[in-house]
């Protein structure tokens, strides 16, 4: 075929039965990752520790799983424990929002010690091997991480007095839970969470247990002392 000219024209697809087919290039989104390389990195630690523990995950680790470089950890870390406690200080606050949440303050008083038992589990179960971690691997650890653990039993103290302040608890007979009462309850749930995730129990067998402890231990005391 040619034009009006005489030269040869470009053969049309359309005659030869071949079809022009235009290359689009793809504007789909590519697959999403958190641009704060820091959270990235928390959230590899957190992975890792689920796959293989704490003690066997290393740096090399954490930056694989994040897809960044040992260089973007160490402006964000000065070393493993310190992203470790950077871990469990977002885990815990996490966890006694999430307890103070579910508590209904205007439920009966052992309603509302179920509702915070009952979080409490959930919460454990969601994050078994980071529980599991904060309980056995932190006590090791050097001066920030033990710090980290005595502000947390702090911080878990307060919300477990603060819960018991209520119209509802004081009407009972329950008055501000002390310290030491908060204390115990608090490092037996968190025993009982250790040995049964270890034991690869699962935390919602043992709800019943744990909730008729802690209303042994909160509730209001008999006519005989508690």
């Amino acid at each position: 075929m040619s034009d009006s000219s005489g030269r040869p024209g470009r053969t049309i697809g359309a005659r030869t039965g071949r079809r022009c087919v235009q290359t689009v290039k793809s504007t789909a989104p590519p697959a999403k990752v958190d641009a704060n390389p820091r959270r990235r990195l928390i959230d590899a630690l957190a992975e890792s520790i689920a796959d293989t523990g704490y003690s066997a995950t290393t740096v090399a680790d954490i930056v694989r799983r994040a897809r960044t470089s040992r260089r973007t950890f160490y402006e964000h870390f000065s070393d493993r424990e310190s992203c470790l406690v950077a871990l469990l200080t977002d885990t815990n606050r996490q966890a006694i929002e999430t307890i103070s949440a579910a508590v209904d303050p205007s439920a009966p008083w052992d309603a509302q010690i179920r509702q915070a038992v009952e979080a409490w589990i959930a919460n454990a179960e969601s994050q078994p091997a980071v529980m599991l971690s904060w309980i056995r691997d932190v006590p090791a650890l050097g001066l920030a991480a033990r710090r980290l653990q005595r502000e947390v039993t702090e911080s878990f103290i307060t919300m477990i007095q603060t819960l018991s302040n209520t119209d509802e608890l004081h009407a009972a007979g329950i008055q501000k839970v002390s310290r030491q009462r908060a204390i115990m309850l608090i490092g037996g749930l968190r025993e009982l969470t250790a040995m049964t995730v270890e034991s690869g129990g699962r935390m919602r067998d043992i709800t019943d247990e744990a909730v008729g402890a802690a209303l042994d231990l909160l509730g209001p005391p008999s006519p005989h002392g508690r």
